[in-house]
């Protein structure tokens, strides 16, 4: 099944409190939840290093469900009345959709994990921007990582290789430990670290669609690497030529509400 049970990460429970989301800035990162999280996902990224689990890039392409056509890569735009603290206001980069279910990941959480932080300890040095942070991807596997980024453009290049698979051109996703030591050691300029990822049953993604929950909008690069990851929402509704501002206003409950 590509809904998980769950399990309790210190991001899955932060992406469950509002203030994850947009500009209100995660709950501050406890040494004891870093090392927690390092630790599973140095676990997770050794047992993919033995057989990767990402689709293949023929699996990406267009597939159909029932008589609506969903074809991947695309954005999916949360619409304001999704209220899910995970989803609200939510981008998520759809690669793979059939009628068994759907896989994605949300590009615009950031989290207050430093990447430095979580590569400690795994003999893996970080050389990127020091306060460079994780993203949240989605509530499935939050302890899973997941690649995304651009890649530099030369056939030489050991990014561009087996283990990685070609979103769209140019830009690519892995779950290889090797992978992550070559991008620590020389970080291309656009990059995420994503956490978890989002998943759909049989007809559940579909089912959202038709109630109006999603909307499409086509893969842009400015979407997934902006650099304020808060406008991203907006935009994207703008590249398909919808004012925010028309949209109805819907808010999340409150702390305590969401807490109860």
């Amino acid at each position: 099944s590509l809904i998980d049970a769950g399990w309790s990460s210190p991001v899955a429970r932060w992406a469950h409190n509002p203030k994850v989301a947009g500009s209100n800035p995660a709950p501050a990162t406890s040494q004891s939840e870093v090392a927690q999280l390092r630790d599973l996902f140095c676990c997770y990224l050794a047992l993919a290093g033995r057989s990767s689990r990402l689709p293949s890039r023929d699996k990406m392409q267009s597939m159909s469900v029932g008589t609506t056509d969903l074809e991947t890569p695309v954005l999916l735009l949360a619409m304001p009345q999704v209220l899910d603290p995970f989803f609200h206001k939510a981008v998520v980069l759809l690669v793979h959709h059939n009628e068994e279910g759907s896989v994605g990941f949300i590009v615009n959480r950031p989290t207050e994990l430093p990447i430095e932080d979580i590569l400690d300890g795994m003999e893996i040095r970080w050389h990127g921007g020091k306060n460079a942070t994780a993203f949240f991807g989605g509530p499935v596997q939050s302890q899973m990582g997941t690649l995304l980024f651009r890649d530099r453009g030369s056939k030489d290049d050991p990014l561009d290789s087996v283990t990685t698979t070609e979103v769209q051109p140019g830009i690519r996703i892995g779950q290889q430990l090797e992978d992550l030591d070559r991008l620590a050691q020389n970080p291309p300029e656009h990059f995420r670290l994503l956490l978890g990822y989002a998943g759909w049953g049989a007809g559940q993604l579909m089912d959202e669609i038709v109630r109006n929950d999603w909307l499409t909008a086509p893969v842009s690069e400015d979407l997934l690497f902006a650099e304020d990851p808060d406008s991203v929402w907006e935009s994207a509704l703008r590249s398909v030529g919808l004012d925010p501002a028309s949209l109805p206003s819907w808010t999340l409950p409150d702390d305590e509400e969401t807490t109860n």
